[in-house]
């Protein structure tokens, strides 16, 4: 366990202690929901951060398995040294 002191104004302290958010458990709990607060915010974030990127064009099935025809002859052409 860690302990922490902090500094208040007597009257948040006061208004703070009669609504029994001093306690270990009530700070315990109201840091988890800050945390998992800022986990979303992050979440959110990236979210917006990746849908700012523009996407290559997606590739219709013929134009996978043209691709996936391609890299099968290099590949056969590099492993028999061609």
């Amino acid at each position: 366990m860690t302990t922490i002191q902090i500094t208040l104004p007597d009257q948040l302290a006061q208004q703070a202690q009669r609504a029994g958010l001093l306690s270990p458990e009530a700070i315990e709990h109201l840091l988890q929901e800050q945390l998992q607060l800022r986990r979303v915010d992050a979440l959110f974030l990236a979210m917006e951060r990746m849908s700012s990127v523009d996407e290559p064009a997606a590739m219709s099935p013929e134009e996978v398995a043209l691709e996936m025809q391609a890299l099968r002859t290099e590949a056969s052409l590099t492993t028999t040294g061609r």
